[in-house]
């Protein structure tokens, strides 16, 4: 790749990839493994190291063994911007596409697999997207198409959702169907931002195939002159009134509301699950991404307790008394921050838990049962932490957490966190979880968060040569 153009278009399409997943996603890498030509060397453009400690199994894929070197056989008869899909090469914690193409003969696309993904399918068009632009750029000897990659990389959030869910249902329904996918994403964004007397939306909205409506019940049906059509967002979002909170589901055909049904909902259906400010979006049984504020994230929306999780499994507790922390923390911190409101769970790892100070209990609450787990959901919006032992009994609650100052306290953490650090840092067995009403969700142990994230450094404002794998494995 001497080519200082095709450096630099690849360089862009990588920044404008990398920051539409980054807004879909959360921060996030991208990297790629290229050879123009065959008999080229395989090159390696990975600003951000997101392929390291993924070495041996680079080597033995793509250096052990030459299986990528052979050309398909229907390579010459494709199309400018068509791709060969080459097989995942399954890195741990990564997803991937990529193949072979007549004008670029390999490349492979990574990128993160967050744990709160909801889908890996949208992020997997997004990918391959992503290939056949490059393949389309590399077949361009102008300059014309230098930023136009980048850009649409960049704000393919909507279209990746799209893409994804036409392949599903052409997959589930063959390609010959009458719902369109562009105007119903639309409408869905479109209610989910319409308030109705200062309301956000509640309920399920399904947009059903119009062939397979006759397929269903309905407890209340429209007449076809008298439906609200989907252009009317208000109109259609005051009839989700009638949904809101209850077993019933508001049926669409893709351009009206036609009626209102308990029944099975046939294949092929895309659901929005609205919630209130925010939503998900459903097709059949598989959740596709979530939205708010009229755009799509690929978040579940679920607290990442995987640090906590971790610190449990060096704790030695026993493996049942891990499991019931587990879903004891993961109830009261998912209640926390669907409500929207502050919380501290101080965990106890000592065998005779400490005396903190706060508001004893005078038998501690066993926390396996379900009503004292909900006693503790309501005391967790008292100030102050809840104190809970090893075993999962809640000792203490309104507690309150201090110590030493200590480095990396931070002052726009606000009273919660900064406690915590503190009190942590004086107790090496002691686990802090914070809920802050924001709903980021922060694990501090020994005086040091645990889910910290540190900052990916920007992509340089060059093209830097690429190295060859060979060179990058030794390097």
């Amino acid at each position: 790749m001497k080519s200082p153009y095709r450096s630099l278009f690849i360089h862009n399409s990588l920044d404008g990839l990398r920051e539409g997943l980054s807004h879909f996603s959360g921060p996030s890498r991208v990297a790629l493994l290229l050879a123009l030509a065959p008999g080229d060397p395989l090159h390696v453009i990975d600003p951000q190291q997101l392929l390291n400690g993924h070495e041996p199994r680079l080597e033995e894929l793509y250096c052990s063994t030459a299986g990528w070197k052979t050309p398909h056989p229907a390579l010459a008869c494709l199309r400018s911007g068509d791709i060969i899909p080459a097989p995942d090469p399954g890195l741990t914690g990564l997803l991937a596409f990529g193949g072979q193409s007549s004008s670029a003969f390999f490349q492979m696309w990574f990128t993160e697999q967050h744990p709160d993904l909801c889908s890996p399918g949208p992020t997997l068009r997004w990918l391959e997207h992503a290939a056949g632009q490059l393949a389309q750029d590399t077949a361009i000897s102008g300059t014309l198409r230098n930023s136009t990659s980048a850009f649409v990389l960049q704000s393919y959030a909507f279209h990746a959702v799209r893409d994804y869910i036409v392949d599903q249902r052409n997959y589930t329904l063959g390609p010959d169907t009458q719902l369109r996918v562009y105007p119903t994403l639309d409408a869905i964004l479109g209610i989910s931002c319409t308030r109705e007397e200062g309301a956000w939306p509640c309920g399920r909205l399904a947009f059903v195939e119009p062939s397979m409506l006759c397929r269903m019940s309905f407890m209340a049906g429209f007449p076809r002159m008298e439906q609200p059509v989907l252009r009317n967002l208000r109109h259609c979002r005051k009839f989700l009134q009638a949904v809101e909170c209850a077993p019933r589901t508001l049926i669409s055909d893709g351009r009206s509301i036609v009626g209102i049904s308990c029944d099975a909902l046939p294949p092929g259906t895309i659901i929005a699950d609205y919630q209130g400010r925010h939503g998900f979006l459903l097709l059949d049984d598989e959740v596709i991404c979530s939205f708010e504020e009229g755009v799509f994230h690929s978040t579940n929306r679920r607290a990442n307790l995987v640090q906590f999780e971790e610190a449990l499994l060096e704790s030695g507790l026993t493996e049942d008394h891990q499991l019931n922390l587990m879903r004891i923390v993961s109830h009261i911190v998912r209640h926390a921050r669907e409500r929207k409101h502050g919380c501290t769970l101080a965990v106890d790892l000592r065998a005779f838990p400490r005396n903190l100070a706060g508001q004893t209990l005078q038998t501690p609450l066993d926390l396996r049962c379900e009503d004292h787990l909900r006693l503790a959901t309501s005391l967790s919006k008292i100030d102050g932490a809840l104190h809970i032992s090893g075993t999962g009994e809640l000792h203490n609650f309104a507690c309150l957490l201090d110590g030493r100052t200590v480095p990396g306290e931070n002052r726009a953490r606000g009273a919660r966190f900064n406690s915590a650090l503190r009190f942590t840092a004086a107790n090496d067995d002691m686990i802090v979880i914070v809920v802050s009403s924001d709903r980021p969700v922060s694990i501090i142990q020994r005086g040091i968060e645990l889910t910290a994230r540190c900052e990916w450094s920007p992509l340089p404002g060059f093209a830097p040569q690429p190295p060859v794998l060979e060179d990058w494995l030794r390097g």
